[in-house]
């Protein structure tokens, strides 16, 4: 045998602390076929600052499709089936880099998905820039040893073949044919070398994870033994591995024999079935016979029916694909939404989901029995969805499991008439609903009866939409695509069905009314600003109460939510108003001459502007404008108090009632915003934090100038008013 080696890697990705799917690096292999050793190489390494501490790395693997994870405990949709995924924990203690190796022998072929993340995220709201957060690195590297030329186990034909040793295993494969209804395999003739009793192991299929349905049996002495499979998956080649149990240096020579079960479908033809399509929809052929050939072809297709009914093991559905959108398929009946189903043989449908690019979202399929179509109130419609092969003995066993796949069961009657399954995350493959009528007190009354049931099947990216409290994100890693929900307002779960941290209607409104009607703080600063005739710096308090108002309304996580416009232009808005508001209002105190304070307002405006529109959430977009103009504040009463030799500003009442309770509050509010917010405690922090600078700004706006009078509106318009008739009757004396 020749063996050919492969390497397969990908980049290293940043791990994040979990709070949902998002937060999950994804990692997707393609494992070839004919692979009978797959490895993996994990590299899991941190940096070396001191803000980096002992940390654990769940990674989760699973074949076919993203891992189902749940490292919240939280609940999942009501109708979802949800199996465990197969993870291993990596530590990172003293070591700054961790090297893990997990094995697989005859892994099954196709795609294989790799998940890593942190532990669960702490909720803390960090500002980017002020704390430096501890980059953990996760990498994935895939070796593959591939048999390059694997012998072929030919249906009937019996293939002579010889174990070399213990630490040589053979490895065969067979193709298993498309209705398929079972397979049965023999090892006989097994003679050793040394002329002792032959004791070998054969190992039927390949590994998949979480669960693996690999069939072993242990052959001892000169007698044949032989397995039967259920249902084994269509159209794949099926792996089948030979040790060696004996001596080292012993060979075992064994003959092979493996035959197939066929199973006969019995439907309307899907040519018939799109004929007939195409003729409902463009009508009638010119010349053609019109309903006298509609007649014979029903006629034709009742008897074929009839007859087929008895003589096949199922009955086809013939059932059309139609992508909606990425990760969005549903698929249609042809011959309409209810589908006929007996006791005689079951009703087979095909869901098709072997493009690659499937796996990422969310498979429902929905049952309806039609009552008045079954007049038997002790029967039933058990279902069955299940992937790569159908099962094709619901009426014998009861269970929902073919050869290598354990399927998901489903059941309709009079007492419970709809039933709903979700499969999260399904695998790349054909997968199957099986149907068929079963009698609780004997099959004897169903072999008549026939039941409708109305089946609605499609494949969404977040079932339901992740509800009102949640939004579906479409995720990407290189190529591949996939869903997953954020939920919000303490909902939680995959599909944000979870209430158990939900946060009530009324703390909900709360949450709004106090981050909207906090800003109303700002009232004052404007009035103060407009009485001391600092219109520009009133203009630009107004502008960030406004936006800041109704951002904070829009930004809602519940349903007392109101967006005004876009959610990215109200967020900018409010972003730049903030900083704007404390620019302004420092440049004010400065008290510099009027036209360069002017200057400074408009081109410090239009900087804050563009370094927001980089990056909205930096840090030094705030301190940066406030820093700078510190200095120049500093810089400005350094030169007033030099110039007329005393303390800047010189009077002691202006520092202890004003200055002080000024600087004390914004030093407060940036504390508050820096380092005590939360998830949980952010709409009455926040609050605080509007309430503490608009208050600050209020305080630390200077006096107005000594030449500037108070205003006095009455005075004032009556002034302009005689100025006014004094001009009048210049111009006519003039005339």
């Amino acid at each position: 045998s020749m063996y050919v080696s492969e390497y397969f890697s990908q980049s290293a990705q940043k791990l994040s602390f979990y709070s949902w799917y998002g937060n999950a690096k994804l990692f997707h292999f393609h494992v070839p076929e004919e692979t009978v050793l797959l490895r993996w190489l994990l590299q899991a390494s941190r940096g070396k600052g001191p803000e980096c501490t002992d940390m654990e790395i769940t990674v989760h693997f699973r074949y076919g499709a993203p891992p189902v994870i749940n490292p919240l405990s939280t609940r999942f949709p009501a109708n979802a089936t949800v199996r465990p995924s197969y993870n291993i924990s990596i530590t990172l203690s003293s070591a700054v880099q961790n090297t893990t190796f997990v094995n697989i022998t005859s892994p099954a072929a196709g795609d294989w998905f790799i998940a890593a993340h942190l532990p669960e995220a702490a909720g803390r709201i960090e500002v980017k820039g002020f704390s430096t957060p501890c980059p953990y690195m996760f990498q994935a590297d895939m070796f593959v040893l591939r048999l390059t030329d694997m012998p072929v186990l030919e249906p009937g034909v019996a293939m002579p073949q010889t174990v070399v040793s213990p630490a040589k295993p053979l490895h065969v494969k067979v193709f298993v044919p498309k209705h398929a209804a079972g397979m049965r395999f023999e090892l006989r003739s097994c003679v050793t070398s040394e002329q002792k009793a032959c004791a070998v192991r054969v190992v039927l299929g390949s590994i998949t994870l979480p669960q693996s349905f690999q069939k072993i049996i242990t052959c001892t002495g000169n007698v044949n033994c032989s397995l039967a499979l259920e249902s084994p998956p269509w159209e794949k080649w099926l792996q089948i591995m030979v040790e060696s149990l004996g001596p080292a240096n012993a060979s075992v020579s064994v003959e092979m024999l493996a035959s197939f079960t066929a199973c006969r479908p019995g439907s309307t033809s899907s040519f018939l079935n799109f004929s007939s399509l195409n003729q409902s929809q463009t009508g009638p052929r010119p010349g053609s016979t019109g309903a006298a050939g509609s007649s014979t072809l029903s006629t034709t297709e009742a008897s074929q029916n009839a007859s087929g009914q008895r003589s096949s093991c199922l009955q086809n559905q013939p059932v059309v694909r139609e992508d909606l959108d990425v990760v969005s398929v549903r698929y249609r009946l042809l011959n309409g939404p209810s589908v006929p189903v007996n006791n005689l043989s079951p009703t087979l449908l095909l869901l098709n989901l072997n493009t690659g690019m499937d796996s990422g979202g969310s498979l429902v399929v929905s049952l309806l029995l039609n009552k008045t179509s079954m007049n038997l109130a002790n029967a039933s419609v058990v279902a069955c969805v299940s992937a790569a092969s159908p099962v094709l003995s619901l009426n014998a066993t009861h269970n929902c499991s073919t050869a290598f796949f354990q399927g998901y069961p489903l059941s309709v009657s009079m007492s419970s008439p709809e039933a709903t399954l979700i499969v999260l995350y399904p695998q790349t493959d054909d997968w199957f609903l099986s149907l068929q009528l079963i009698c609780l007190k004997g099959q004897g009354q169903c072999n008549a009866a026939e039941a409708k049931v109305t089946v609605f099947a499609y494949l969404t990216p977040c079932f339901n939409d992740c509800g009102p409290y949640g939004q579906c994100s479409l995720l990407r890693r290189h190529g591949y695509l996939y869903a997953g929900c954020s939920c919000k307002a303490g909902w939680g779960g995959w599909s944000c069905t979870d209430d158990a941290k939900a946060q009530s209607i009324s703390v909900q409104n709360l949450a709004t009314l106090l981050l909207t009607l906090s800003n109303l703080m700002f009232l004052p600063a404007i009035a103060v600003a407009v009485y001391r005739y600092y219109l520009v710096e009133a203009s630009v308090y107004t502008y960030t109460m406004f936006f800041s108002t109704f951002y904070h309304a829009c930004d809602q996580p519940g349903i007392a939510v109101l967006c005004i416009m876009d959610y990215d232009t109200l967020q900018y808005c409010d972003f730049l108003g903030s900083v704007v508001s404390i620019w302004v209002t420092i440049l004010c105190m400065s008290r510099v001459k009027k036209i360069l304070k002017y200057v400074l307002f408009i081109l410090g405006t239009l900087l804050i502007a563009m370094s927001l529109q980089l990056d909205r959430r930096g840090v030094w977009n705030m301190m940066g404008p406030c820093l700078f103009a510190l200095v120049i504040m500093v810089a400005a009463w350094v030169y007033h108090g030099v110039k007329r030799r005393h303390c800047y500003p010189s009077s002691w009442k202006r520092w202890v009632f004003y200055l002080l309770p000024g600087i004390t509050l914004a030093f407060i509010a940036i504390s508050v915003y820096a380092f005590m917010e939360t998830n949980e405690n952010y709409y009455y922090t926040h609050s605080i934090w509007h309430v503490l600078v608009a208050c600050s700004v209020a305080f630390l706006l200077p006096p107005r100038d000594k030449h500037k009078k108070p205003w006095a509106w009455s005075q004032k318009l009556t002034c302009r008013y005689q100025i006014c008739q004094n001009d009048r009757e210049e111009l006519y004396a003039v005339t």
